[in-house]
């Protein structure tokens, strides 16, 4: 089961051949907690996700996943308009940043084990066209940082060192590798 409404995690998952029995997104509020990092952030969210989702299923692996863009101590979240999300590229733009996505499986039984996989990126300088451009694609709607490194912004890469997946939103191996952790098989 997948405690998760994004549909670039069920794509995911479908790539490697899991098909969750059921989707069902958690409502759990994402407000860090004071002094809390990215990366206990990412883990938090993801565990909250999975233990609300399988508290309505108590007999199913559920998998749930959060994954947030951070420069320093900064997380970036989705960008509630065009002018948000240029502030977050901009910042983005010829710098590196963490992107952290937290994973998440509670067994049957109520067992949780979790991880937070980090990946390293830069970005290349953006020039004002560019921006301009990405700005009007929409692109950047409904995405961490205001980016989806699947889509167009996947130009705007000059490295990454992690996980490509766990950007994408669901870091595949670890995943999977808590899932059979756990007892689930196929």
């Amino acid at each position: 089961m997948l405690a998760s409404a994004s549909p670039r995690r069920l794509q995911l998952l479908r790539q490697v051949g899991v098909e969750p029995d059921l989707v069902d997104p958690s409502d759990i509020d994402e407000t860090p907690g004071k002094d809390e990092t990215p990366r206990r952030l990412a883990l938090r969210l993801a565990q909250e996700k999975a233990v609300a989702v399988a508290g309505r299923h108590p007999d199913a692996y559920v998998l749930g996943s959060d994954t947030l863009v951070a420069v320093g101590r900064r997380v970036l979240n989705k960008p509630a308009d065009e002018a948000e999300a240029r502030r977050m590229l901009t910042l983005l733009s010829g710098r590196s940043h963490r992107v952290m996505t937290g994973v998440a499986v509670v067994a049957p039984g109520g067992r949780v084990s979790g991880r937070v996989v980090e990946t390293r990126i830069t970005f290349k300088r953006l020039t004002d066209t560019e921006l301009d451009a990405f700005i009007a694609s929409g692109d950047w709607e409904d995405a961490a940082g205001g980016y989806k490194i699947h889509q167009r912004a996947g130009a705007f890469v000059t490295s990454l060192q992690g996980s490509f997946t766990g950007v994408v939103g669901l870091p595949l191996y670890e995943a999977l590798a808590l899932l059979n952790g756990l007892g689930w098989r196929p």
